[in-house]
């Protein structure tokens, strides 16, 4: 049975410039589902492109996700209750994903950023390197935008990630509650679009590139424009000279907007 929801929800995964060269599948993922109209899980996943089995392993944790991230009998209630939830569901998750995954689960090695948005609040998990940004509220009319937190690097000077598979994944978790009944959108990517979304100002903080997210954003707020020309219109900026020339990573985007 379909809910219906006040909320547009599309999400693409397209095969980078690297691995379109070398002939190799796309090893991102993403899902959403929903439970009620204002309920919902946003997925997203990222293959470690060294590992044999990754894209399966990314299907198989936006799978898991939606299993243990959106259930009317665990949801909590209260914010305050929101970040230990996430956590604890993330183990179920980990453990029931090393054991599909046996003998060698680290050949399935993926990255996980999921949403989960209640009428009540928004949580968020990450574990690896994909983001989520929220539009949320206005200044002096315009629109605001939101990075949510990053899990840190394993140091200062490396590019290692880590992913559902790593001995320390439930240490290197990032976690968020955000309460806001402003929030309009939200966008969620793998690592392959982080060049193209996020800035680092002279201050070395991240924050969001508004012109490209907005864009995004706004291409699901035309009521004129059906759902194929949507697909076909992100289909060709995911796959555009200028986003392949600064990430040649496979690239996702699943994207949320209120009505």
């Amino acid at each position: 049975m379909s809910v219906t929801t006040p909320w547009r929800v599309h999400g693409l995964s397209v095969t980078g410039l690297r691995h379109r060269t070398d002939n190799v599948p796309c090893q991102d993922a993403h899902t959403h589902r929903v439970l009620a109209p204002e309920t919902f899980l946003l997925a997203v996943a990222d293959g470690a492109g060294s590992r044999p089995l990754s894209g399966q392993g990314a299907r198989l944790a936006v799978e898991l996700a939606g299993v243990y991230f959106l259930s009317a009998t665990t949801l909590p209630q209260q914010p305050e209750a929101v970040e230990h939830f996430l956590r604890a569901r993330f183990t179920v998750l980990r453990n029931e994903f090393r054991r599909q995954t046996q003998p060698h689960p680290e050949d399935y090695a993926t990255t996980l950023t999921v949403v989960v948005h209640t009428r009540h609040w928004l949580g968020y998990l990450s574990v690896g390197d994909g983001f989520a940004v929220l539009r949320a509220g206005t200044v002096d009319g315009e629109p605001q935008f939101h990075l949510l937190p990053q899990p840190d690097p394993v140091s200062e000077y490396s590019n290692e990630a880590f992913f559902v598979t790593s001995d320390d994944a439930t240490d290197r978790l990032e976690t968020a509650c955000v309460v806001d009944d402003q929030i309009t959108g939200i966008l969620l990517s793998t690592d392959g679009l982080t060049q193209a979304a996020v800035e680092y100002p002279g201050n070395h903080r991240k924050r969001v590139r508004q012109t490209f997210v907005s864009k995004v954003l706004g291409a699901l707020e035309r009521p004129d424009v059906p759902a194929q020309q949507e697909e076909e219109e992100l289909t060709r900026l995911l796959e555009s000279r200028r986003l392949s020339a600064d990430n040649a990573d496979d690239k996702t985007v699943l994207r949320a907007v209120r009505g």
